[in-house]
């Protein structure tokens, strides 16, 4: 099951996709962790989706996800997992936040918030790295044995 799930080949496509994936929620989880990126750092993100009425449970899971999810997607340990946690926690974004704004970004400023073109970009990543695992240069297929051409491209 373990090897299964760190199965993956040396596609530097999704070895790309990962990495850039896990760059761009970096930064969003290093602002909610670390304050980092002019973001406002753990104590008053907390405070601030609790003022919002999400549990402190699942504030707590939001950055967590973001911030050690992202560092999984970079160095490519537990791609799946971190991936997957990404998918979901998108997929709440979009159900509490995004929906209602409709589809598209608020390039202009022209609407209330932004909606969730973006979140269906993330979708697309995440389901490849769900299926095809880490790519080369990924702690998963160092530890499985199966970062090699050609293996584990469907693990799952």
């Amino acid at each position: 099951m373990l090897k299964k799930l760190l199965a993956t080949n040396n596609d530097p496509v999704i070895t790309l996709l990962r990495v850039l994936l896990g760059i761009v929620f970096f930064a969003h989880g290093a602002q909610k962790m670390l304050g980092w990126f002019g973001g406002y750092g753990y104590s008053a993100t907390m405070g601030y989706f609790e003022k919002l009425g999400m549990p402190a449970l699942l504030a707590f899971l939001v950055i967590f996800i973001e911030f050690f999810g992202s560092l999984g997607l970079i160095t490519g340990l537990l791609t799946r997992l971190s991936a997957l946690a990404i998918g979901l926690e998108m997929v709440g974004a979009v159900l509490t936040v995004h929906l209602h704004n409709g589809f598209f970004m608020n390039w202009a400023g022209n609407q209330k918030g932004e909606g969730f073109e973006y979140h269906i970009l993330v979708f697309a990543i995440v389901i490849a790295l769900l299926i095809r695992g880490g790519g080369s240069y990924s702690i998963d297929g160092a530890i499985a044995g199966s970062a090699t051409p050609g293996r584990g491209s469907l693990a799952l």
